[in-house]
C-alpha cells in the first residue's frame, strides 16, 4: 500500500465529511464510518510522523501554550462599525454614501452576531495563523485554539487564492453556554455572564483542549488580505467563502433601497430570540464592493457599513424594599431593592 497516498485520500474524505456535516448540514457518511476513517488516519500518522502536516484533520488539538499569547499585526485593520439606533440614522447613512458615490448602489443586510471577531490567514490553502481582532490593528495569536473549531477549515476547497485572510465571528450557542455554566457551578467556578464572554474566554485558553470542549462555531463575513478581488458584491463574496469551505453569517439578503433595508431589519428583529446563538443587531453594507474602496474609512470605522443595534432587552421585576441611605453630608437618598432578573 502506498502510505502517503492513503493518508492523502483519508484526509480528503474526512475534510469532505466535515464540510458536508458542519457547513452544508447534509452528512454523507455515518458517525461510525467517520470514526473509522479518522482512526485509520491517526494510526498511519502515528506510524509515519514524517508525513504529518499542520492542515491534517488530526491536528485540531495541539499542545498547551507555555505563556500568554504573542501579538500579530493585521495586514489590514479590523475596524469597528459605526452604530445606528433608528430608521432616521439609517437614512442618514444612505445620504452620507450618496454624497461620495455618484453611481447607483444597493445594500446587503446580515445578522450582527454577538461573539469574538477573528482573522484567519491561509497560505496555499492551508490555515497558517489565526488571531483575535484585538485593538483593530494588532491581535493575539490564538492559532492553536482556533484550529479546534470544526467549522474553521484547516484546508480550503480548491480553487483558492495563494494567500487570503478570512474574517468572521466565533460564537457559542445558548444551549452550550447553559452546559458550560452548569459544569462550572458544580466545581465552584463563576458562570459566564453571556455567550460573548464565554466565546472570548474559550478562544483565549492556554490549553487548546479546553477550547475544543466548548463546541464553538465560526461564521465568515469578510476578507482581509487577498491576492485578488474575490467577488464584485458582498453577496458574491459570501457565496465564494462558502465554496472555499466556510459557514457564512446567516440571514444575508440583498436590498435595493434603504426602505428595503429597514423592512429586512424588522424581520431580523422579529426573530431575534429564535436563533441558537445571541445576536444584537443587523449589519448593513453597501453591496457593490468597488464602492468600498471609494468610500474608504475613518480612523475608527468603514464608511461602507453600519451596525443597526437592537434596543436593550427589557424585563419586568418587583421592588421588594426601599431603604434610606445617608451620605457624608447628611443627604438622605432612597435606594430601591429589586428581585433580580437575568438579561
Amino acid at each position: 500500500m502506498d502510505i502517503k497516498k492513503r493518508i492523502t485520500d483519508l484526509r480528503e474524505k474526512i475534510r469532505d465529511a466535515n464540510y458536508r456535516y458542519y457547513i452544508l448540514e447534509d452528512p454523507n457518511i455515518s458517525d461510525n464510518q467517520y470514526d473509522l476513517l479518522f482512526r485509520e488516519l491517526k494510526n498511519l500518522e502515528d506510524e509515519h510522523p514524517e508525513l504529518i502536516t499542520l492542515d491534517s484533520p488530526t491536528m485540531r488539538v495541539g499542545q498547551k501554550a507555555e505563556s500568554r499569547f504573542s501579538t500579530i499585526k493585521h495586514s489590514k485593520p479590523m475596524l469597528s462599525l459605526g452604530n445606528a439606533f433608528s430608521e432616521e440614522e439609517l437614512v442618514d447613512f444612505k445620504k452620507r454614501v450618496s454624497r461620495i458615490v455618484s453611481d447607483r448602489f444597493t445594500y446587503s443586510t446580515e445578522l450582527k452576531m454577538d461573539g469574538l471577531a477573528v482573522n484567519l490567514r491561509y497560505e496555499n490553502g492551508s490555515m497558517s495563523i489565526g488571531s483575535t481582532r484585538g485593538d483593530g490593528f494588532e491581535g493575539e495569536d490564538v492559532t492553536g485554539n482556533l484550529r479546534t473549531i470544526r467549522t474553521i477549515p484547516l484546508k480550503l476547497i480548491p480553487p483558492y487564492p495563494e494567500e487570503i485572510e478570512v474574517r468572521g465571528e466565533v460564537v457559542l450557542s445558548k444551549s452550550e453556554l447553559e452546559r458550560i455554566n452548569h459544569e462550572r457551578e458544580e466545581i465552584g467556578q463563576k458562570p459566564f455572564a453571556n455567550t460573548r464572554n464565554a466565546a472570548s474566554g474559550s478562544v483565549r485558553q492556554l490549553d487548546p483542549s479546553v477550547t475544543a470542549d466548548r463546541n464553538l462555531d465560526f461564521y465568515a463575513y469578510d476578507i482581509g488580505l487577498a491576492g485578488k478581488e474575490m467577488a464584485e458584491t458582498q453577496t458574491g463574496l459570501l457565496n465564494r467563502l462558502t465554496s472555499l469551505g466556510f459557514r457564512v453569517v446567516p440571514m444575508s439578503h440583498h436590498a435595493d433601497t434603504i426602505e428595503d433595508v429597514i423592512k429586512q431589519i424588522k424581520d431580523i428583529e422579529s426573530q431575534r430570540f429564535n436563533h441558537p446563538f445571541e445576536i444584537d443587531g443587523a449589519v448593513v453594507k453597501i453591496e457593490e464592493r468597488k464602492h468600498h474602496k471609494t468610500l474608504g474609512a475613518t480612523s475608527h470605522e468603514p464608511r461602507w457599513a453600519i451596525a443597526y443595534k437592537f434596543p436593550a432587552e427589557e424585563k419586568e421585576t418587583v421592588i421588594t424594599d426601599i431603604k434610606l441611605s445617608v451620605g457624608r453630608t447628611g443627604i438622605i437618598t432612597p435606594v430601591a431593592e429589586f428581585e433580580p432578573v437575568f438579561l
